[in-house]
């Protein structure tokens, strides 16, 4: 029996979070179009006849430009030293560019762990030619050769191939979680990061990156699950658009949000959302960390 960790690592909307909801067969992260969707590192597990794969989906990986940018990067580089296998998740409908080289010369030039390249979105590439350039930039980033594996993080499109591929490189071991185990997250976690995926969803511009989510009070119930939770914007502005005219956006958001829960505890769930404002709250150590922005190894 195989078992082991395997780090996701990318840029920013690469489809890291799509690939893991894809391969567990459901939801445990969410996933939009907009860049820095994940914010901390989430572990989702898939366990087969095979063995135990314990997947790390982590932040996308830029330059931090802020405080929070910086625990993002944290969260990421945290996830590479532990790894018994690494997928470096690319655009494969684009070449390489800047970010990509980053990532590789900052955290994974100098990693013992091995590595996979995963060329998602390759399908959107019409030209043979052009997909096999894409691919070259990427490989020719790195002095050694590394293994590269197209797929489709939306449609699956060679999903069996990278299990085994994943299989084949983890140690021999035991199972390191249950068996009946997909994710180590809690409902408070759950909710909060449903409720910020329906506000990225929703809004636009700098209102996504500028959000921040607490649940202040979790009631579970045999029959109703009752949850209080605040949105944190940075500016009176973003509040009165969170909010919307005659508090529309916000109900909207919140309905949302409500109806997803309802699937996942299988219950009603009743769930009141405040917006209040804290001021540049992205450049400021003592409310991330309040917020739940800290690392555990700092």
């Amino acid at each position: 029996m195989k078992s082991g960790f395997v780090a996701i690592i990318g840029r920013p909307n690469v489809g890291k979070s799509t690939l893991l909801n894809q391969i567990l067969g459901q939801k445990i992260v969410i996933a939009t179009d907009k860049a820095q969707t994940t914010r901390k590192r989430i572990k989702g597990i898939l366990t087969e006849d095979r063995g135990q794969i314990v997947f790390i989906d982590t932040p996308g990986i830029h330059r931090p430009l802020n405080k929070l940018g910086e625990f993002l990067m944290d969260e990421a580089k945290c996830s590479v030293p532990d790894a018994d296998l690494i997928l470096f998740m690319v655009d494969g409908s684009e070449p390489a560019g800047k970010g990509d080289k980053w990532i590789v010369e900052n955290v994974l030039k100098h990693t013992e762990s091995k590595i996979i390249i995963l060329m998602n979105k390759v399908d959107k590439v019409k030209k043979q030619q052009v997909a096999e350039e894409n691919l070259l930039s990427y490989k020719t980033l790195f002095e050694e050769n590394i293994p590269v594996l197209r797929i489709s993080a939306k449609t699956g499109r060679n999903k069996d191939t990278l299990l085994a591929n994943i299989f084949r490189n983890l140690p021999d071991g035991d199972l390191l979680y249950p068996e009946d185990v997909v994710t180590e997250e809690n409902m408070r976690d759950i909710a909060e990061e449903i409720v910020r995926e329906k506000i990225l969803l929703n809004t636009q511009d700098e209102i996504p990156h500028s959000v921040a989510i607490t649940i202040d009070k979790y009631e579970e119930k045999e029959d109703i699950d009752r949850i209080y939770a605040t949105i944190y914007c940075e500016q009176k502005s973003q509040k009165g658009i969170l909010i919307g005219k005659g508090g529309a956006l916000l109900k909207k958001i919140g309905t949302e949000a409500r109806l997803e829960l309802e699937k996942i505890v299988e219950k009603k769930v009743f769930l009141s959302l405040e917006v209040k404002v804290e001021k540049d709250w992205r450049k400021k150590d003592k409310v991330l960390k309040n917020f739940g922005y800290y690392s555990e190894n700092k």
